[in-house]
């Protein structure tokens, strides 16, 4: 973590308003109700900080991915009930981020008072940086405070852009603590040091894997990007997930892990399936062994046991996409078996550290959450910060 940003326990915000970036994209269902908060509760420590100290909070986020311009199915609006039951206050709501009603309230609020901005993504200018819309979010709000780890990668305007615009800018309580545990397996890791690389594509993992071969002992991969490796070694794997450009990748890289002494731990079995739904035909196979017409889904029994006796025995762990499509009951064994040895690895004093995306809906649909050292919101941003990337979020917070 760069000890020259500060964050919100270097300030009072008696009698300032504070614009606050915070990520409220949840989930919504069908009838547009909240069906995940984690993260409105994730935000909730930096806004009650700043109204308890005698400020004012402005929160402004982005929702999905709205294409031109305001879309009833992604305003901040259906989020207003969820955030006030969190806070336990009322919250205001301006139906657009910029504007003249925009202003009018934001000049109106009183400390201790909440107010929450229209979706700022229905404003193109948003997602291209633009200076001139950064601006104008600005002028309402007297300090910047960036909580939205989640898209600290991003050089949006409500991101990076704005920040210049601001003598006083911190980052919040999640956006330090996203920092400071990413920092706990980046810096000087207790060891054995494990990481577990899944989900679908080697290629989203490049770089990141290339730059853990320098600090791990253990490099366990699952998911999609297991059968690369196994067509890469001669194997054959059916109707599996293939990245063929990368098979020579691949290889180079079991030579690099053996070069470094980096223990790398690929699949010996699968759960195979004839189609890729919930019901279909299954059947297991050996590693490389997949017949024509079948798919592997998920990680085997054998594998299960192999992953978790390297993991039982780490200090520090960091688990990065599932072993396989835990979406749908008969595939989740395999990632829910990391879970729960990752959970084990916990109890016995090991740090584990959880990266967004997939990995975090995994270990929150079983119920682990609470039971891992950290689960971060951000699973791009929390990737290119390992990659070793400098975030434009994070940037724009430097005196």
């Amino acid at each position: 973590m760069n000890p020259r940003i500060k964050n919100v326990d270097n300030l009072s915000f008696e009698g300032k308003k504070a614009l606050v970036r915070v990520d409220f994209n949840v989930p919504l269902d069908e009838n547009l109700k909240v069906t995940d908060d984690t993260r409105i509760q994730a935000a909730l420590p930096t806004i009650k900080k700043i109204l308890s100290d005698g400020g004012a909070a402005i929160l402004m986020s982005h929702l999905g991915r709205p294409k031109n311009g305001p879309e009833d199915k992604f305003s901040l609006r259906h989020i207003v009930v969820d955030l006030e039951k969190a806070l336990g206050q009322a919250v205001k709501f301006a139906p657009d981020c910029i504007g003249e009603e925009a202003k009018v309230l934001a000049a109106g609020l009183k400390p201790g008072e909440v107010l929450l901005l229209e979706n700022l993504r229905f404003y193109k200018e948003e997602e291209k940086g633009d200076a001139e819309f950064a601006k104008k979010l600005a002028s309402l709000g007297d300090i910047y405070v960036n909580d939205a780890f989640g898209t600290a990668h991003r050089a949006h305007a409500s991101t990076a852009v704005i920040a210049q615009f601001f003598t006083e800018k911190v980052c919040g309580y999640l956006m330090l603590s996203e920092l400071e545990n990413a920092d706990k397996v980046l810096g000087n890791p207790e060891r054995p040091y494990t990481a577990i690389m899944g989900g679908a594509k080697i290629s989203d993992k490049i770089l990141i894997i290339e730059r853990l071969l320098d600090k791990v002992d253990n490099l366990i991969i699952g998911g999609g990007m297991s059968y690369t490796f196994a067509k890469a070694q001669g194997g054959t794997i059916g109707d599996s997930l293939l990245e063929a450009d990368k098979l020579d990748f691949v290889l180079e890289l079991m030579e690099k892990a053996k070069s470094k002494g980096v223990n790398l731990i690929l699949p010996v079995d699968t759960v195979i399936s004839k189609a890729f739904a919930n019901d279909a035909e299954q059947g297991l196979a050996n590693k490389g062994e997949i017949p024509d017409g079948w798919m592997g889904l998920d990680i085997g029994p054998k594998t299960r046991e192999l992953f978790a006796e390297t993991i039982l025995k780490s200090k520090t762990i960091l688990w990065n996409g599932p072993m396989g499509v835990f979406e749908m009951e008969s595939f989740d064994k395999g990632t829910k078996a990391v879970a729960e040895a990752v959970v084990a690895a916990t109890k016995n004093g090991a740090f584990s550290l959880i990266g967004g995306g997939d990995s975090a809906a995994a270990v929150n649909k079983f119920g682990y959450g609470d039971q891992v050292s950290f689960v971060s919101t951000g699973g791009g941003a929390l990737l290119e910060y390992m990659e070793g990337k400098e975030l434009p979020g994070v940037a724009a917070l430097r005196p």
